[in-house]
This record gives structure tokens, C-alpha cells and sequence, in this order.
């Protein structure tokens, strides 16, 4: 049995029409992000949005093994990867990176030391863009390092908490990796003196 002409005209009219009113909604959320900008180093202005690219990686392109686990930091995602030794964890958590390129080291270097509760002092060189710091903060919720620390074998750099929450997804450290207190407190438990770390 042929199909009616006019059902056929109905059924593209409609169409059209849906997908018109469709992309007609669609153009005020697509123009709002045209001249989207991300304020990275003032957090108390308000950020329409963070960076952070939840995408699972597997460890062979970066570790040849996981011997006492591994720890990949990926700067330009935003992202902390982890998985034991025996590959029956992995874990993809969000995280803050350095404000600048020339605060950011990159390559391969371990865990050393774990601290719940750290202490921080700021570097030599903090002191001299900051002056105005405090020279020491012990543990507790003003403490920049949050509730849990990973030393690395890198001169102060370390993969800490942190209590500003807004930090994370954003450049805004000083040369470490941030994350949630929540998330620092878990990859602690994991994570050992000798885990591999690799920056890219």
C-alpha cells in the first residue's frame, strides 16, 4: 500500500521543524562558553569553569612495570593516575597543577616520605615572590599541604590535599600537585616510599 503524499509532507515538516526549535535551543548554551576566559591565579573571583579531562589511561605507554606501584600525573588534564603494583587498582582523581610552565617540573622521580598531618614552610623562593607569608603553618585547616603529603624525591615538590577546594581542576599551586583531602587521603593508603611518579 502507497504511502499518502500529505502523510509524507506531515512527517518532514515535523522533522524539520523539531530539529529547527532543537538547534534553536542549542545556540544560548553554545554562545554562552564562545567567550568563555578561566581566571587561573585569582580564586577569589568568580571561574565559569575548570580544566580537568576524566579520560582512563592504561600504564604501559608510560611505566615498563608497576613495581610498588605507579603514580602518573598528567599537568595538561589536570589528572592523577594510580595503579598498584599488581594492577587490581586504578584510580583517576582531578587535581591542581602549577600557576606557571616555569614552576612545573615534568620527568620521573618516587615517593619518599608520607606525612598525614604536614607541616609546610614555604621555599626560598616563595618567600621572595611572597614575602607577606607566614614562615611556618603547622597541621590543621590553614595548612596548605591539606591533610595527607607524598614527598617526592624532587625538592620540594610533593602531591598533597588541600582545603580550598576551588584549586583543584585549575593553575594554582606553586610547584605541587593538589588534590581534594578526600582523594589524598585514599591515594595515601595506596601509594608507598618507592612509588614510580612520572610528570608529563
Amino acid at each position: 500500500m502507497r504511502k499518502q503524499p500529505d502523510a509524507l509532507m506531515g512527517r518532514r515538516a515535523f522533522l524539520s521543524g523539531t530539529v529547527a526549535a532543537a538547534a534553536g535551543l542549542a545556540s544560548p548554551a553554545l554562545a554562552q562558553f564562545e567567550n568563555t576566559t578561566e581566571v587561573e591565579r585569582d580564586l577569589t573571583e568568580v571561574v565559569k569553569r575548570n580544566i580537568s579531562s576524566f579520560r582512563s589511561l592504561q600504564w604501559q605507554p608510560y611505566f615498563s612495570n608497576t613495581r610498588n606501584g605507579a603514580i602518573l600525573v598528567d599537568v595538561s588534564s589536570r589528572c592523577l593516575h594510580y595503579w598498584s603494583e599488581d594492577q587490581s587498582i586504578y584510580r583517576l582523581f582531578p587535581t591542581s597543577v602549577p600557576l606557571t610552565e616555569d614552576l612545573t617540573r615534568r620527568g620521573r622521580t618516587s615517593v619518599i616520605r608520607k606525612v598525614e598531618g604536614p607541616s609546610w614552610a614555604p621555599t626560598p623562593a616563595m618567600r621572595i615572590r611572597n614575602p607577606e607569608w607566614p614562615a611556618f603553618v603547622g597541621p590543621g585547616p590553614d595548612n596548605p599541604l591539606g591533610t595527607h603529603a607524598l614527598y617526592l624525591g624532587w625538592k620540594y615538590y610533593r602531591i598533597h590535599g588541600t582545603h580550598d577546594t576551588r584549586k583543584i581542576g585549575r593553575q594554582s599551586s606553586n610547584g605541587c600537585i593538589g588534590l581534594y583531602n578526600q582523594h589524598i587521603a585514599e591515594l595515601f593508603q595506596y601509594a608507598k616510599s618507592g612509588t614510580q611518579v612520572l610528570l608529563i
